[in-house]
Parts: structure tokens; C-alpha cells; sequence
């Protein structure tokens, strides 16, 4: 081997091992970067992996979904998804969803959900207009788990003349969809009265899931003093009850309806409405709500408790926004 300075081999295109045709020593291959020699996993400028879409492509099904561009008359999901959601636009912070179950034999597509959880939270959605101009504006409801992942969002489906007219009081049809805009339950809530003194009219709640199949109902049981419900399966056959304070507006402090066994003898969950603070109370009626149940409970009869929640924030909790 001819030396250098009699210490270093002569740099010589070529010289060494013959798959390198470029090495200068035996065994060792040609610079790759400025590094020196390529170590493993390291990604070159413009490598794509394998599985990954391209910049720019759209996201795919399973992932938080955009803006809802519905039709007139549909329920407005903002930035929730919806039966036709799109993708999220640019700079629009993306939602924490709760990871989509697999499908369950003889469960309702889109309540999987249900069977991983046993508590959930309701958040009423503020609507500026409704709090500068006192304009009651469709309500909406982020469902959330304990650890605060997005299950449904939730919006009524109303007009502006019986939402001003009839104000808590009002008929109502609500959507709910889940993480892929699909719509998982539908509430219809008929025009009745909840006053004591009309006992032959009192409310009632019909939960669908998925739209279109009934899977229970909330009914309002006539009392003088307390709120009294009993939650039915699709024959109408009483499975639950609930029951409210004497009072069911408190001032820094939470409401709790109790879920109770028919014999009203065990108690196996609460609906608790949570206090939000003075300013949010006084000026607004968006409310935040919890729902505990038995986590083995039947998946309908869960739908039906949270069917429930919404009946218990429009007959007594819609109302500090319309007095002030």
C-alpha cells in the first residue's frame, strides 16, 4: 500500500471494497451526508413512509371531525361534526375524542361507547348572542367521560318562534352524534305541561338509538312537592326511578337527582347538576351536568339516563337566562 507521509493511505477514488466503488477504505462505504456513514432508521429528505398520507390529503374517517355544513333545517353541530361533517380547517385546535370502541353484537351502533363508562359529563355549550341580546338560541352539549374525552356531541333541533315562545317549556328534537359525525340517538320531547295540577299531561321523553328505533323513555310522575321520573324500556315497562330535591334550584351548591331502583329502596346513581360559578349562573343557562350509573347497567337504559339529563336541564334549569 502506497503511504502518505508514510503514516496515511493514499485517498484514491476506487480504492478498497469493490461494492463501494467510491470507498477509500476496504469495507467501509462512501459517505452518505455530512455525518459520515448513514445510521439506521435515519430518514432522508423527502422519504414518505409506507401507510402515511401525503401533505395535504384529507383526514382520515376515524379522526376528530370538522365544521357540520348541514341543510336548512337540520341541527347545527359547529365544529363537532355531523351527519356530513369535512375535515378540520386549518389552524382549528383539534378535539380530544374518546377512541372508538369495536363493535358489540346486539348493542345499537354508536353506544359501545357507553359499555367502557360509568359516569359521564354534560357541557352546555354558552351562545354570545343568547347572552348579549337574551335571543334563545338552539341549545348544544359536548358529552364527555371522566377524563374529559369527547363521547357525543349534542344540539336541538328547533325554530326560532317556538324557542322564544314557548321557552323552557318548548317541544324539542335532539341529535346526538359521536366522533365520526354519525348520528347514534335521537330525544323527541313532545309539547306537555309539567305543572302538579295537570297530572293527565305531564312530560315525556322518547330516545332513540340509532334514530328511528325506540329504547325507552322518560316519564314525569305526578308529585306535589318533588321531581319525579321513571325511566321505561322500548315496552314501556318501568325500569328505574329518579327523584329530586323539594328545591331544585340551590345557590353555590349542586343539585343531585337520585336514581333509584323501581322500589325506590337502593339508590344505583345520580344526575347532578353542577354549580358553574355566580356569572356563569346569573347570565347565562348553560349548565354542566354529571351522570353516574352502574357500569354494567343495560347500554339502552344508559341512553335513556342521559335522554333524561337533557328533560331535567330544559324544565328546571333553562330559566335564569329568560328572567334576567
Amino acid at each position: 500500500m502506497e503511504m502518505k507521509g508514510g503514516n496515511e493511505p493514499n485517498p484514491n477514488s476506487g480504492y478498497g471494497n469493490q461494492g463501494y466503488p467510491g470507498a477509500d477504505y476496504p469495507g467501509y462505504p462512501p459517505p452518505q451526508n455530512p455525518y459520515g456513514y448513514q445510521p439506521a432508521g435515519y430518514t432522508p429528505a423527502g422519504y414518505q413512509p409506507a401507510g402515511y398520507p401525503p401533505p395535504g390529503a384529507q383526514v382520515p374517517p376515524g379522526y376528530p371531525p370538522g365544521p357540520y355544513q348541514g341543510q336548512p333545517g337540520q341541527a347545527n353541530f359547529g365544529a363537532y361534526g355531523g351527519p356530513h361533517a369535512v375535515p378540520n380547517q386549518p389552524g382549528a385546535p383539534a378535539a380530544a375524542w374518546m377512541p372508538a370502541p369495536a363493535p358489540i353484537p346486539n348493542c345499537p351502533p354508536g353506544l359501545e361507547y357507553l359499555t367502557q363508562i360509568d359516569q359521564i359529563l354534560v357541557h352546555q355549550q354558552v351562545e354570545l348572542l343568547e347572552v348579549l341580546t337574551g335571543f334563545e338560541t338552539n341549545n348544544k352539549y359536548e358529552i364527555k367521560n371522566s377524563l374529559g374525552q369527547r363521547v357525543y356531541f349534542a344540539a336541538e333541533e328547533n325554530d326560532c318562534c317556538t324557542r322564544n315562545c314557548c321557552g323552557p317549556s318548548r317541544p324539542f328534537s335532539m341529535t346526538i352524534v359521536d366522533n365520526a359525525g354519525q348520528e347514534v340517538m335521537k330525544l323527541h320531547r313532545p309539547c306537555r305541561c309539567s305543572a302538579c295540577c295537570f297530572p293527565c299531561c305531564l312530560q315525556k321523553l322518547e330516545v332513540q338509538a340509532p334514530p328511528g328505533t325506540t329504547v325507552g323513555y322518560v316519564i314525569q310522575n305526578w308529585h306535589p312537592c318533588l321531581p319525579k321520573f321513571t325511566i321505561q324500556d322500548e315496552r314501556e315497562q318501568g325500569i328505574l326511578k329518579i327523584k329530586g330535591p323539594c328545591i331544585p334550584c340551590r345557590c353555590c351548591a349542586d343539585v343531585k337527582f337520585e336514581i333509584k331502583s323501581m322500589d325506590e329502596s337502593a339508590v344505583v346513581g345520580r344526575i347532578t347538576k353542577q354549580w358553574t360559578g355566580f356569572v356563569k349562573e346569573a347570565f347565562t343557562d348553560a349548565d354542566n351536568f354529571g351522570i353516574q350509573f352502574p357500569m354494567d347497567l343495560d347500554v339502552k337504559i344508559k341512553a335513556v339516563l342521559l335522554g333524561a339529563c337533557f328533560l331535567i336541564d330544559f324544565m328546571f334549569f333553562e330559566q335564569s337566562q329568560n328572567n334576567n
